[in-house]
């Protein structure tokens, strides 16, 4: 046996470890290549849906139902939950709720600002309440 080695065998050999050869220069970004047509497609972005334009009747309904449920029962926050403002309902519910045990003094409170904003509501126009408070989202007065 030779123990003389062919020149093929250096060139299979691993380099040492300081004389690594830089990679080589990549290739311009590329478009990935099109999905295989049996595979899903890609998941949307999530945006915020826009807030639909309330219609007149939808205004007028809820305008009515709001202002009047926030007279009548505005200390739990009634007409928050007619209108969509679930943050807000549950603030005045919990405050009207626990009110009665200190004094009734958070519980009125609570009445005053649901008979302030019943009395709003029912005094707006139909088109600037649904700008308002369907479109625009204002939960307080």
């Amino acid at each position: 046996m030779s123990t003389e080695q062919s020149p093929d065998a250096e060139n299979n050999a691993p380099a040492p470890a300081g004389d690594v050869p830089p990679p080589p220069p990549s290739a311009p970004a590329e478009t990935p290549p099109p999905a295989p047509a049996d595979a899903p497609p890609p998941a949307p972005s999530y945006t915020a849906p826009a807030a639909a334009p309330a219609s007149a009747t939808e205004a007028k309904d809820k305008k009515i139902l709001a202002g009047i449920l926030g007279i009548v029962l505005g200390c739990f926050g009634v007409h928050k939950f007619v209108l969509g403002y679930k943050n807000e309902g549950i603030i005045m519910c919990v405050v009207g709720v626990l009110g009665y045990f200190l004094c009734a003094i958070p519980t009125l409170v609570m009445a005053i600002i649901g008979l302030i904003e019943g009395i709003i509501y029912l005094t707006k126009s139909d088109e600037e309440f649904g700008r308002i408070y369907l479109q625009g989202r204002k939960p307080w007065f």
